[in-house]
C-alpha cells in the first residue's frame, strides 16, 4: 500500500541555526523563497528556536517583521516553528498572559504549524502552551525528546506521547536533537506509537553521528507520516539529513515524497552560492563529532562549547569538557541535552572545568534547575548535590508557572514608548536587555551594514564629527591585516569608531563607558585587551573580577535595583552582579564581605576575563 511521506524543510531554522549559528538574514531568505513554496514541502520550519534570539541580539532584526515577510511570499506551504514550551523561545519560565499573548501573536502573523517540546519531557510545562496554541487556531505538534539514559526507556516515550495526545496534540514529532536514534529504535519506536495512536507521527533527526538517513529509512518503513531535512548546502554534519539524499533513496518506492529533485537542486545551488559567499563551512562528521554516542551532546550545543571557550581563551580545554558533560548530566538527574538544559548542564561542565572545582561557580539558572524551576527532572537528583547547590532551599513540586504572576501589563509599563506593538512587548518579556537595546538602535535610526556587520548611523555623522586621526586608523588598519585580530572599537569624544579588516564604519557613541580606553574584538587572537595599569590599592581593598567573559549587568533587568552600589556592605556569597555569557545569566558572588568603594564597569559593558568589576574595602 502507498504511503506519501511528508518532508518538512529545516533550512531556514534548524539547518543555519545548526551549522550557520543562525546568522542567515531575512534578506538573504528573500529570493529562494518562491521556489521553496512551489517545491510541495509539508512544511518550511522557518522561525522559533534560536531564530527569535539571534535577530534581536546580532542581525539587529524585529524576528516579527521577519515572520510575516516570509508570510507575504509563502502562499502555498505551511509555515512551522519550534516553540520550547512554557519557555517559548527564550531560556526561563514565562507566567501563562505571555504564553497565551505569544502564541496568539504567532499565528497571526503568520505560523501555521507550532512544535511544542519541554526539555524534561515534563508534560505540566506544556498544558498552558498546548492549549493556547489551539485557541489561537495554531496546528499543534506536541514533541518527545529522545535521549539516552537509564530512565529514558521506550515505555516513557510512549506514555509521554499518549499523554501528549489527550491534551490535544494533532500530531506528535520525535525529537532526536543529538542523532542518537539508531534505525532499527527508530522502527520500533514508530510502530509503536502509530499502534497506539491515532495521529500523525514526525520524526526529526540530526546527522551528526551518520544514523540520521538509517533512522528516517527505518522509520519510513514503521509508518512515519513526515520527516525533517534540509538544502544540501545546510545539510550533514550537526544538521538534518539532506532532502536529495532522502528523496532520491524512496523516489519509485511506496513512499515516494513527490518532490522534484530538480528544483531542490536550484534551491541547494543558491545557498550554496550564499553559503560560499559568506564563508561558511560545509556540515561534515568528523571522529570527535561520532563521540556524541559517548557524551550526547548535540552538534549545535557543540558549536556553542567551542565559540564559548573560545571566547574564555580556553578552546584547548573542549576535551575535558566533553568529559565532565556526562558527569553534570548524572548528577543533574539525566537531563536531556536540549535547550535549555543544554545550556544548563553545558555551562556548568564550562566552569567546573575552568575554575579547577567541581560547582564552585554555580549559574543562577543551574540552582533555578535544582529547585524544580524549570520542572521535575527525570531522574532524582541525589541529596548531596542538592545540597550543595541549593543548600536548604525548598523543590518546587508544582507546574513552576503556577507560581509565576501574570505580568503583561508590568511589561508594557516597563517598556512603555520604546514598544511600538505587543509585538514588542513580547520581545521584551523574552530577553530584557537584548531588546531594548534593540529598541533604542531601531529608534535612533542606525542600520547594520550588510558586509561586516558593523552599525553604522545612516547620514548623521559628519566628517567634523570624526575626531580620530585618519594616519592612525591607517596604521590600525595595517595591523588588521597583519594579524589574527578581526575588530578594533575605538571611542573618542562621543563618536565610535569600528574598523573590521578594512571597513571603517562612524557612529555617534553612546555615554562614554570608559574614556580613552580601547577595546579589541580578537576571537583568534591571544592578546589581552588593552587597559591601563590599576593605580596602587591600600592592602584592605580587593577586587571582585570576572570569571568568565561576557556582558556585566548590575541587576537582572533593566528596571530591577541594582545588586550592589557604591557604599554598600556585602558579605561573602552575596550576588554583586550579573555577567551574561553562554546564555546564561550567571550571578557573580564576592569572595569577601566589605564595603563597596568603587563600581569599575558600566552596565551592559563587555567584559573579559579576570577584569575587575568592584573594588571591596574589608
Amino acid at each position: 500500500m502507498k504511503h506519501r511521506v511528508g518532508i518538512t524543510d529545516t533550512t531556514l531554522r534548524d539547518g543555519h541555526q545548526s551549522l550557520w549559528a543562525t546568522r542567515m538574514r531575512t534578506e538573504e531568505m528573500l529570493p529562494v523563497l518562491e521556489v521553496l513554496d512551489s517545491i510541495g514541502y509539508h512544511s518550511l520550519e522557518v522561525w522559533g528556536g534560536a531564530t527569535f534570539d539571534v535577530c534581536l541580539r546580532y542581525l539587529n532584526e524585529d524576528p516579527w517583521e521577519r515572520l510575516r515577510t516570509l508570510k507575504k511570499r509563502i502562499k502555498k506551504t505551511p509555515l512551522q516553528m519550534l516553540l520550547r514550551g512554557q519557555s517559548l523561545v527564550g531560556y526561563q519560565h514565562y507566567a501563562d498572559d505571555v504564553v497565551e499573548r505569544f502564541t496568539a501573536k504567532c499565528v497571526e502573523n503568520g505560523i501555521d504549524i507550532i512544535r511544542i517540546f519541554d526539555a524534561l519531557n515534563d508534560i505540566r510545562n506544556l498544558e498552558v502552551p498546548i492549549k493556547m496554541s489551539k485557541k489561537a487556531g495554531a496546528h499543534v505538534q506536541a514533541a518527545v525528546v529522545y535521549t539516552i539514559s537509564p530512565v529514558h526507556t521506550t515505555k516513557h516515550y510512549l506514555e509521554t506521547a499518549k499523554h501528549l495526545a489527550q491534551m490535544g496534540a494533532d500530531s506528535i514529532c520525535i525529537k532526536d536533537m543529538a542523532g542518537l536514534l539508531a534505525p532499527y529504535k527508530a522502527y520500533d519506536l514508530v510502530k509503536l506509537l502509530k499502534k497506539n495512536l491515532d495521529i500523525p507521527i514526525q520524526l526529526h533527526s540530526h546527522y551528526i553521528g551518520g544514523m540520521a538517513v538509517g533512522a528516517y529509512l527505518k522509520a519510513v518503513d514503521a509508518g512515519v507520516d513526515v520527516i525533517d531535512t534540509a538544502s544540501v548546502p545546510l545539510a550533514f554534519g550537526a544538521s538534518q539529513p539532506p532532502v536529495e539524499t532522502v528523496v532520491r533513496a524512496l523516489m519509485d518506492s511506496d513512499y515516494d515524497t513527490g518532490l522534484d529533485i530538480h528544483q531542490l537542486f536550484e534551491v541547494a545551488k543558491y545557498f550554496e552560492d550564499l553559503r560560499k559567499k559568506n564563508g561558511y563551512e560545509r556540515g561534515v562528521t568528523r571522529i570527535s563529532d561520532m563521540r556524541v554516542f559517548e557524551h550526547q551532546v548535540p552538534g549545535g550545543m557543540i558549536s556553542n562549547l567551542v565559540s564559548q571557550l573560545e571566547d574564555q581563551k580556553a578552546l584547548h580545554r573542549i576535551h575535558e569538557v566533553l568529559e565532565e558533560i556526562p558527569k553534570v548530566r548524572e548528577d543533574l538527574g539525566y537531563p536531556p541535552l536540549v535547550t535549555p538544559t543544554s545550556q544548563i548542564v553545558g555551562t556548568q561542565a564550562v566552569l567546573n572545568v575552568l575554575t579547577g572545582q567541581r560547582y564552585k561557580l554555580i549559574p543562577g539558572e543551574v540552582k533555578g534547575y535544582v529547585q524544580g524551576q524549570y520542572g521535575a527532572p527525570p531522574a532524582p537528583i541525589k541529596e548531596e548535590i542538592v545540597t550543595k547547590i541549593i543548600g536548604d532551599k525548598e523543590i518546587i513540586k508544582c507546574r513552576p508557572a503556577d507560581l509565576l504572576e501574570p505580568c503583561m501589563d508590568k511589561l508594557k509599563n516597563e517598556i512603555q514608548d520604546l514598544a511600538r506593538n505587543e509585538e514588542d512587548v513580547l520581545s521584551y518579556a523574552m530577553f530584557p536587555q537584548v531588546a531594548r537595546k534593540f529598541f533604542e538602535f531601531r529608534q535612533s535610526g542606525a542600520v547594520a551594514e550588510r558586509q561586516t556587520g558593523a552599525v553604522t548611523k545612516a547620514a548623521k555623522v559628519t566628517k567634523e564629527d570624526l575626531k580620530v586621526n585618519l594616519k592612525e586608523i591607517k596604521e590600525l588598519i595595517k595591523m588588521l591585516d597583519e594579524t589574527d585580530i578581526s575588530e578594533l572599537n575605538l571611542e573618542s569624544e562621543g563618536v565610535k569608531v569600528s574598523i573590521r579588516k578594512g571597513v571603517v564604519a562612524a557612529a555617534a557613541a553612546p555615554a562614554p563607558v570608559a574614556p580613552a580606553a580601547t577595546q579589541v574584538s580578537a576571537p583568534k587572537a591571544e592578546a589581552a585587551p588593552v587597559q591601563a595599569a590599576p593605580a596602587a590599592r591600600a592592602d584592605n581593598v580587593v577586587e571582585i573580577t570576572a570569571p568568565m567573559v561576557g556582558t556585566f549587568y548590575r541587576a537582572p533587568s533593566p528596571d530591577a535595583t541594582p545588586f550592589a552600589q557604591v557604599g554598600d556592605t556585602v558579605s561573602k556569597g552575596q550576588a554583586v552582579c550579573i555577567i551574561e555569557a553562554m546564555k546564561l545569566m550567571n550571578e557573580i558572588e564576592a569572595e569577601v564581605g566589605g564595603r563597596i568603594i568603587e563600581v569599575l564597569v558600566e552596565n551592559g559593558q563587555p567584559v573579559e576575563y579576570g577584569q575587575a568589576l568592584f573594588l571591596v574595602e574589608k
